[in-house]
C-alpha cells in the first residue's frame, strides 16, 4: 500500500474516531479508505475545479507545511494542508477568535470545517472558528482529538 493511501486511511480513521468519540477495538485497512477520504473532500475539489468561493465545506487532509503567523490586523495561524495528490489548501486560522492549533506538525492529520475561497494554488480555508456575531458561520479544526473552534 503506498504512502498516500496510508495517509488517506489514517485521515478517514481519525475522522471516524472523533465522530464516534470512542476507539474501535479492531481497525481494518481496505482499498475503500482512499475513496472515503476523497468523498469527504468532494465539495472542495468541485469548488476548486469550478473556481467557486465563499462555500462552507468540511474535509480532511495532511499538514504539508507550517508557515509563519500573520500578525497584521487579526492574527492568523497559517499552514498548508494537502487534501489530495493534486490540491493543497492554505489555512488562515484566526487565533484572535479561536485557540491556536497546538503542537501541529508536518504529516499530522486534520479534519476541518470552514469557508473555502478559490485561488489558483488550491484555495484558502478560513472561518475555521466560531462566529463571534452568533451567525451561521461555525467552523473548526480537529487535530489529535482536540477541537479548535
Amino acid at each position: 500500500m503506498n504512502n498516500n493511501r496510508v495517509k488517506h486511511f489514517l485521515i478517514v480513521l481519525f475522522t471516524l474516531l472523533v465522530a464516534c468519540e470512542r476507539a474501535p477495538t479492531v481497525a481494518l485497512i481496505d482499498d475503500s479508505a482512499q475513496a472515503v477520504a476523497q468523498s469527504n473532500n468532494a465539495a472542495i475539489v468541485d469548488a476548486f475545479k469550478r473556481k467557486k468561493s465563499d462555500i462552507f465545506v468540511e474535509g480532511t487532509g495532511i499538514v504539508k507545511k507550517l508557515l509563519a503567523d500573520d500578525n497584521k490586523g487579526s492574527r492568523h495561524q497559517k499552514f498548508l494542508v494537502s487534501i489530495s495528490d493534486e490540491q493543497t489548501l492554505l489555512f488562515a486560522h484566526n487565533i484572535d477568535l479561536a485557540p491556536r492549533v497546538d503542537n501541529l506538525q508536518i504529516g499530522d492529520a486534520v479534519s476541518f470545517r470552514g469557508e473555502y475561497v478559490y485561488n489558483p494554488k488550491g484555495g484558502v480555508m478560513h472561518w475555521t472558528h466560531h462566529d463571534p456575531q452568533g451567525g451561521n458561520k461555525i467552523g473548526w479544526i480537529i487535530h489529535n482529538g482536540q477541537k479548535y473552534e
